[in-house]
């Protein structure tokens, strides 16, 4: 700024007046500084003057790098932090990088709020940062800690997905886990209650799994060494969530196994990719951008009023019928 005023032969506190667009500065004057500022490269540090007033708006977002429905997620919460006047600055999880580092970096950054996309941080942990400051959980609900979240009514969107393979005639439905991943757990217990409903107990079955592709092919591989073992392939899985389904479609077609002939596969979570693909997944759809401003807004409401009680958005799922999911095999339904 002071760069600025000299070459612009005017004083600092004229520059400052120009930049913050007040009264006082005349049309040529104006001009002129606007003129140098732009010769100089210079800047307005916009997050340097509002920590001056004690303030940063910027919100940070955890997230993971591989998770395609969190980049969803990200790309919901940018436009509606920019309509309420806010930033957004990103840390990431990653291969030696934990959640407590990335949402340290969000904290060193001066982020006056954290959303955190798909949590898996100890309730306890969630709770000591919610008491540290402001904390949206995203997919995963926390009833036990000081922090808002915002998910999807799992279990109402496993029970639409189930009953639609019963309806096309699978019974040997097996559900891929997703381990510790957000929404896993809720989405296993509906399995389960599913298959119980549907008088399916006996072919219940739960393969352990992740929320990535290696444990879609993994378990794809897994299979299919059954299936040349003399046991058959089940009618129908349900993946945990998208990234799974794929992993698994690509395992079970590299075999020559016809989806959704032999083999039906539902996914979760309806990310950008999953209708992307040659066959377009069946899956449960999130609606990542009613999550994203639901998430933003929890956070700014919180910023204006510490004193609100932890709010909680469940938000319904619907299922998305596409091309991997049809009729079970005709000996199956004979």
């Amino acid at each position: 700024m002071a760069d600025v005023a000299e070459k612009a032969g005017v004083s600092r506190a004229l520059v400052s007046i120009v930049f913050r667009d007040l009264p006082g500065a005349g049309r040529e004057t104006r001009e002129r500084v606007l003129r140098v500022a732009d010769e100089l490269g210079y800047r307005p540090d916009n997050a340097a003057r509002l920590l001056a007033r004690g303030r940063s708006r910027t919100l940070g977002v955890m997230f993971t790098v591989h998770q395609t429905f969190q980049a969803d997620l990200v790309e919901g919460i940018y436009p509606e932090a920019e309509r309420l006047g806010y930033e957004v600055l990103l840390s990431a999880t990653g291969q030696g990088r934990t959640e407590a580092k990335a949402v340290e970096a969000l904290l060193s950054h001066r982020c006056e709020a954290v959303i955190l996309l798909g949590p898996d941080a100890a309730a306890a942990d969630l709770d000591a940062l919610g008491h540290r400051t402001v904390a949206v959980s995203v997919g995963r609900r926390v009833p036990q800690a000081r922090v808002d979240s915002v998910h999807t009514a799992e279990g109402k969107g496993v029970r639409q997905a189930m009953d639609h393979l019963v309806e096309l005639g699978h019974r040997r439905i097996v559900h891929i886990d997703g381990g510790r991943g957000p929404g896993s757990a809720e989405r296993r217990r509906a399995y389960r209650a599913a298959m119980r409903r549907h008088g399916l107990e006996a072919e219940l079955r739960v393969i352990p799994g992740e929320h990535t592709e290696q444990s879609g092919i993994e378990t794809g591989r897994l299979l299919l060494a059954e299936r040349d073992s003399g046991r058959p392939l089940p009618t129908a899985v349900l993946a945990g969530n998208d990234r799974c389904a794929m992993g698994l479609l690509m395992a079970l077609t590299r075999a020559g196994v016809d989806v959704p002939r032999d083999l039906s596969v539902v996914g979760y979570d309806d990310s950008h990719l999953s209708h992307l693909m040659p066959i377009g997944l069946t899956t449960v759809r999130q609606d990542a951008v009613l999550m994203a401003e639901h998430a933003v807004r929890f956070a700014v409401d919180r910023l204006e009023d510490q004193d609100l009680e932890p709010r909680e958005a469940v938000l319904d799922p619907k299922l998305v019928v596409r091309g991997t999911s049809g009729p079970a095999p005709a000996q199956e339904t004979a």
